[in-house]
């Protein structure tokens, strides 16, 4: 490890020890977030800590590789995008144990990628958990960021995402919904397509495909 990147990770490490909250980071341990380490360090302060440090790839693989929140965290922020292949992304996907990380990873890196509409769409293709989670959340930033899908990819999307909900986990369901919801928020035409698909649910005897109906239902009346 050359000197500058070895000093570069203990400068961050010990930022990251003198901001150490107990208290989050039990909080956070009781909701079910686990890591490995844990400094409990809330967001702004990483954020802040982000900005006293220039884009660099190789700081940020060696901060993903880290078994510690705030540093994965921090490689979401300074991992510059052009040197960020779709093989890279995989594997950090792979390794996304929790919810908090599936979130901020995709708001921080994966919809900034050239190539995140035909990896999102890979991801909720997955059978794992959290791969699917980073799909659709990234598919929902760039729905609210870019805009439309033609109607093939529209199709394609509310197929996996209808499915996806009915037979997830609850993070799948949520982050399907934040999905389905940036899609109705588009317009007129994608709510119709979305209501056509779940109307028949209504009086469904199946709670999951209540659960879709009642949330599309709300989301159009809001």
């Amino acid at each position: 490890m050359p000197i500058d990147l070895h000093g570069q990770l203990k400068e961050i490490k010990t930022q990251l020890r003198l901001s150490m909250n107990g208290a989050v980071s039990q909080s956070m341990r009781e909701k079910g977030l686990v890591y490995k380490l844990n400094f409990g360090v809330e967001l702004p302060r990483i954020k802040l800590i982000a900005e006293g440090y220039e884009k660099d790839h190789t700081l940020a693989q060696a901060l993903w590789k880290e078994e510690i929140r705030e540093c994965k965290i921090l490689a979401g922020l300074l991992q510059p995008v052009d040197s960020f292949l779709p093989e890279i992304a995989d594997i950090w996907v792979e390794s996304i144990r929790n919810i908090e990380m599936a979130e901020l990873t995709s708001m921080n890196l994966f919809r900034h990628l050239p190539y995140a509409p035909a990896k999102s769409f890979q991801w909720i293709a997955d059978e794992r958990e959290y791969v699917q989670v980073c799909g659709y959340l990234t598919i929902a930033r760039l729905l609210m960021e870019k805009g439309d899908m033609n109607e093939r990819t529209a199709n394609e999307f509310l197929d996996q995402a209808i499915c996806a909900f009915l037979s997830g986990s609850y993070h799948v369901r949520n982050a399907v919904m934040a999905a389905i919801r940036r899609f109705i928020q588009h317009s007129e035409e994608n709510a119709f397509s979305v209501c056509r698909r779940v109307e028949e649910m209504e009086s469904s005897v199946v709670e999951t495909e209540q659960l879709l109906y009642n949330a599309v239902k709300e989301e159009i009346a809001g």
